[in-house]
Parts: structure tokens; sequence; C-alpha cells
């Protein structure tokens, strides 16, 4: 039985995904996409007896990295993002933090990945799937051994994530979903930004942009 283990909090203004992820076994976890209030997830980690070691960030807006700094005080993490994000991530007025009663911010990655990249974390890999159109520099992260995409602001249940915001692209979005995310294995559990779980399989069957792939 696998050590892979993912914990689900739904933080911020605007109800984003953060997920807690962590090896059963050595006890080390990843936190992708630390949405807002840091003490919460810092908390669920010293109950879970976790040591997050690695922050990764599937794009730069506000409400998936208000928490990455009171993070990394309490813990040294690496902090992952892709490598077309780095503007965004430290411009308020591309992240648009300072909206919805949030304070302006900018923050940067320690680490710029890119397509294909594979990143060896709490006993996995993860694969790097560079995913513009929401952001530019969207990425998602797969990990095969456990047929899980942590797929951000780029694939949702049903839906797809919102393409009028800076650097926002509605052909590239359709694009990165039809040939990065709907080619993965069927079985795979996609972690969204926002909603709920759901699977390949699904999203190949009801989602509006599999169309697309179909003609």
């Amino acid at each position: 039985m696998s050590d892979f283990r993912i914990q689900t909090y739904v933080l911020g203004g605007v109800s984003t995904n953060c997920y807690l992820i962590f090896n059963k076994n050595t006890r080390e976890a990843v936190v992708a996409d630390p949405a807002d209030n840091a003490a919460y997830v810092l908390n669920k980690c010293r109950e879970l007896e976790v040591t997050p070691v690695a922050i990764l960030l599937t794009h730069g807006h506000f409400d998936h990295i208000l928490a990455v700094k009171d993070i990394c005080r309490a813990f040294p993490c690496t902090v992952y993002a892709g490598r077309e994000e780095e503007r965004l991530l430290q411009d308020p007025s591309l992240n648009l933090s300072g909206s919805i009663g949030t304070e302006q911010t900018g923050i940067e990655a320690d680490v710029l990945v890119k397509d294909n990249d594979v990143i060896s974390l709490i006993g996995f890999e993860w694969k790097v799937l560079e995913t513009p159109g929401h952001t530019a520099g969207s990425v998602c992260y797969y990990v095969e051994s456990e047929r899980v995409l942590i797929s951000g602001d780029t694939l949702f249940a049903n839906s797809l994530g919102r393409t009028d915001l800076p650097t926002g692209d509605e052909r590239a979005i359709v694009q990165s979903i039809t040939e990065k995310l709907l080619t993965l294995p069927e079985d795979t559990m996609v972690y969204p930004g926002h909603g709920e779980v759901t699977t390949i399989r699904h999203e190949k069957q009801y989602n509006p942009v599999a169309m697309y792939r179909r003609r």
C-alpha cells in the first residue's frame, strides 16, 4: 500500500483548495497552493505530525500564494513555480493581490520549473506539465505512480479556468487541457484549485473542452 496521502483544505476569500500532501512513512510534506491562513495550515501540519519541505505553486494569483511567506518562515521550504510565472508572482498588479481586502504581495520562487521537469519530493516523482492559459506560467504537477494530478486553475470538474485575467489566453488553455491533461490515464485523480475532485475519465466525457479533442 502506498505511503502517499493528501489532505484538502478550502481557504481564503474565494474558496481555494490548498493541498497538504505527505509521505505517511517519512512524515515529510508538500504544500500545494497555500492560499491563505498559514496558521491553519501549520496547525494541520502539527496535528498530522508532518514537516513541510516544499511548496508547489500551480500559478501566481493571490488566492494561491498568500500563505507562502509565513509557511517558509516556519519551515525551510523550497518554493517551486513555472518558469513563465516569475513576473506575475512578483507583481501585485498582475497577481491581483490587494483585491477583495487582501494585502498586496509579491513572492519569488526558489526553483522555476519547465515542461517535463521531474521533481523528487517526499519519496515520489512529480512531473511538471506546462499548461498556459489561465496564466502564461500555469503548470500542473503529475505524480504518475499515484495517478494524481494537481491541476490548479487549469482544469476543474466539468469546467476550466477563466482566461480574462492578466496573461490569460483562451486558446492556450484549451490546447493545454486537450493536449496535456486529457491524454493522461483515465484513472488519474484530478485535484483542482477550486471545487470538487474529479478524474480524467469523467472530464473526457463531460468537460466542454473535450469536444475540441474529439473533432
